[in-house]
């Protein structure tokens, strides 16, 4: 090909490279052969030469077949194909050996986007925490800090998006109102009353903070009044602005009165103003004072007055008719029962239910034990924890009062639930409380506050079964010393009678373990002696105690197996006596106050046993119900009288009239079971609670204790 220009002059571009044409080259037959990867060097760039043939190759393949050039371009494949196959190859061209070199080329990033995250193994792990650390200080001092200035910068706008939601329709409403330079004046002047004490009270040492304000003042003062002038927009002020502001401080003034002392102090008066109202006729009967009858009633008619009158005098007659009786016959009201007297002359003793102590925070707890205060008889401890392993949950510990049978004086919450709990005679403020994982806890009824005062869970020696009953023991201080030393004793089912030590912590020591005795077996004539069973522990778990009323050195012990042993503080190794009488567990002693060789038991064998100290055989077997008896106590007021709480129901037992029958029996409630019981100290009342969380207040009307303090 020739390029000519307008004048006919040949400017066809002349080729760079002119090949030598002695040296034959082999045609490239395509773009790009082996041969131009790898050539005799091994290089893996193209050289000028094999570039010029490769341009000669595409040269014939776009130009058509017939043309001068492709005609030329044919002759010379001859040419080389001939010189082709004039070269061959020796045999030592063949087996020499050929070092090719493979090198990876330099990896070109197209997109690089480093991440904004690292793993905390990594090595500049801790250098970008705290990179982290100084910009967030830097945060949190900017504010206020003249160092920062605002500056303004330029920067790339993130693209636009739309997006659609569907939501409420939003309505507009246009409201004015109207302010009088008055409203304008007491706004502006409750905005400023805080800042103005706050000046008054640091007068003397920021003097130059009060100019300031003083002059800030003068200068809003002056705006508002140019302002007030200039349009009338400009003065309103927005009505929800000032009730809002007027809301919030009549919310701060509710508050300081809601929670000031005096005003605390004040509805406790009037709370026990009110339980006095309400419970009035209930706390007469328990106190057993006459009933009082309002006066507002009564004077409403004169057929009321007339009415209450005459049974008033109807009640004095039948009172005076049964004195003469009894003064002419001289029967004792007791034994009335025994004569042959018609059921109208014959009143029957009964329990007449006064009121009840629950609340929502006790419902469903389960009513373990009861203990009156020592010092103030209306004060009443009562303990909420679950007998059963599977039942277990949170305890309470409670200090009722007369003076509110609907809510507590003081809680205790306790981490396991309570099983036994005691006044102090020495410290009345001081409550013991015995927990089911064998932990003892003091707490204080005086404080407000619910922690424990002493705890037994840093000593060595705790117990590791339920604490079943602890007390506070007055025992004589001897020769060493004058009056008596009070010492906290308890029993628990890990076999172990201990003495907790008040120090400034809690620590026990062991007043005696309570081994595991075999039942005796009667030989039969002619029988073998059988081997013995290995027992799995040597202790026995330990249930109840009750020390002797007029010699506290001796107590006795009922175990889980139906034992019930006689122990002394002075012999710590072995009993003194052994009653067998029970096939259960024995879950209450209890000694007689008045005939103190007597001493009662129950269990879970559905019987109560009368025992004499010096026998051990039982005296008297009492069994009414096919129940556990959970729980029994003496009368205070006579050595016949006592309580028992079976599951089924409560009974009171009147030995002097029946020893076969009890002379009171109240039933529970459906799917409810009585578990303690506990007599009034100085009324004829009579304490019973329930698995249900409620203790439940009796009256014991017409049941007459006899004279005699001996059974």
């Amino acid at each position: 090909l020739q390029v000519f220009d307008d004048e006919g002059k040949d400017v066809t571009p002349h080729p760079l490279f002119h090949s030598d044409p002695i040296t034959v080259v082999p045609r490239q037959g395509k773009l790009l052969a082996p041969s131009a990867y790898f050539g005799a060097t091994g290089s893996v760039f193209l050289s000028p030469f094999s570039m010029h043939q490769t341009s000669g190759s595409i040269l014939d393949e776009i130009l058509e077949p017939g043309s001068q050039q492709d005609t030329t371009v044919g002759l010379s494949d001859v040419q080389v194909r001939q010189e082709e196959v004039k070269e061959e190859l020796t045999k030592a061209d063949l087996d020499r050996k050929v070092d090719i070199y493979l090198t990876e080329t330099d990896t070109i990033w197209i997109l690089d986007m480093p991440p904004v995250v690292m793993s905390g193994e990594s090595e500049d792990a801790g250098r970008v925490l705290e990179r982290n650390r100084i910009y967030l200080d830097i945060c949190k001092n900017r504010p206020g800090n003249d160092r920062f200035v605002e500056k303004m910068m330029q920067t790339i706008n993130g693209a636009a998006k739309n997006k659609e939601i569907q939501c409420d329709k939003i309505m507009m409403e246009d409201k004015g109102t109207m302010v009088t330079s008055w409203d304008l004046y007491d706004s502006f002047n409750v905005s400023e009353i805080e800042p103005t004490s706050k000046a008054e009270g640091s007068r003397a040492t920021t003097g130059k903070s009060s100019k300031s304000s003083t002059t800030k003042e003068h200068d809003q003062t002056t705006s508002v009044s140019s302002d007030r002038g200039s349009t009338t927009s400009s003065i309103m002020i927005s009505e929800s602005a000032v009730l809002a502001r007027i809301h919030e401080e009549e919310e701060c003034h509710s508050e300081a009165i809601l929670t000031s002392e005096n005003f605390k102090q004040d509805l406790f008066f009037m709370e026990r103003i009110l339980m006095e109202n309400i419970f009035q006729p209930k706390l007469a009967a328990y106190r057993q004072f006459p009933v009082l009858i309002d006066p507002s009633v009564t004077s409403d008619t004169s057929g009321t007055v007339a009415a209450v009158k005459q049974a008033k005098q109807k009640e004095h007659d039948k009172e005076k008719k049964d004195k003469e009786e009894q003064k002419e016959a001289f029967i004792d009201p007791s034994i009335l029962s025994d004569l042959n007297k018609t059921p109208e002359e014959i009143v029957p003793p009964r329990l007449e239910r006064l009121w009840s102590y629950v609340c929502d925070l006790t419902n469903g707890h389960s009513v373990s034990c009861m203990a009156w205060s020592k010092v103030n008889p209306d004060l009443l401890a009562v303990g909420y924890g679950a007998f059963d392993f599977k039942e277990q949950k949170k305890g309470l510990a409670c200090c009722w009062s007369l003076k509110n049978p609907m809510w507590p004086e003081r809680i205790f919450r306790c981490e396991h639930g309570v099983t036994a709990l005691d006044f102090s005679m020495a410290s009345p403020n001081l409550l013991a409380v015995g927990m089911y994982n064998g932990s003892v806890a003091i707490y204080d009824v005086q404080s407000c506050n619910d922690t424990t005062l002493l705890d037994s869970s840093e000593s060595s020696n705790k117990h590791t079964g339920p604490v079943w009953q602890l007390r506070w023991v007055e025992q004589d201080r001897g020769a060493t010393g004058d009056g008596k030393k009070e010492r906290l004793i308890c029993i628990s089912a890990d076999g172990r009678i201990t003495e907790w030590l008040i120090q400034k912590r809690l620590d026990c020591t062991d007043l005696m373990k309570i081994k595991r005795t075999e039942r005796e077996k009667r030989k039969l004539p002619g029988e073998k002696e059988r081997k013995r069973e290995a027992l799995i522990s040597r202790q026995a778990a330990g249930m109840c105690f009750d020390f002797h009323p007029k010699n506290t050195d001796f107590y006795l012990a009922g175990t889980e197996e139906g034992h019930i042993y006689k122990c002394s503080f002075s012999c710590s190794e072995q009993f003194l006596e052994t009653y067998r009488g029970h096939k259960g567990p024995v879950y209450k002693v209890a000694w007689n106050p008045f005939s103190t060789d007597m001493f009662l038991s129950c269990s879970a064998d559905w019987s109560i046993i009368l025992w004499h100290q010096d026998s051990q055989m039982p005296i008297l077997t009492f069994s009414s119900t096919t129940a556990f008896v959970h729980d029994i106590m003496w009368s205070p007021k006579s050595a016949f009288i006592f309580a028992a709480a079976n599951e089924s129901r409560g009974e009171i037992w009147d030995l002097s009239v029946s020893t076969l029958y009890p002379v009171i029996s109240c039933f529970a409630n459906p799917r409810v079971k009585f578990t303690s019981v506990l007599f009034a100290k100085s009324t004829d009342c009579l304490l019973m609670g329930d698995s249900k969380g409620e203790v439940t207040v009796f009256e014991l009307q017409n049941l007459a204790a006899p004279n005699s303090n001996k059974v």
